[in-house]
């Protein structure tokens, strides 16, 4: 599996993990979408956090992820 592909799928894993906090479907999510604005709350942002954290992102920061809570910058952030 190429590193394109291993991003890709981290990408999409990524972005159901908010779907499902956030009792969507994933394709409802727009990378331009403001996760605030669409529902999500802070207790769901620590759901996944220590969701990401115990599988072994450990330097994600919930402050960071409230600051900026569009699901592209998270996935900047997420998969660099």
């Amino acid at each position: 599996m190429t590193n394109e592909s291993t991003t890709a799928t981290d990408r999409d894993r990524f972005i159901r993990d908010v779907a499902e906090v956030m009792g969507v479907a994933p394709e409802e999510l727009a990378t331009d979408t403001n996760l605030l604005d669409a529902g999500l709350d802070s207790v769901r942002i620590m759901q996944l956090v220590e969701k990401w954290r115990s599988e072994g992102h450990e330097t994600v920061d919930p402050m960071l992820l409230a600051g900026d809570p569009v699901l592209d910058s998270w996935l900047e952030v997420l998969c660099p």
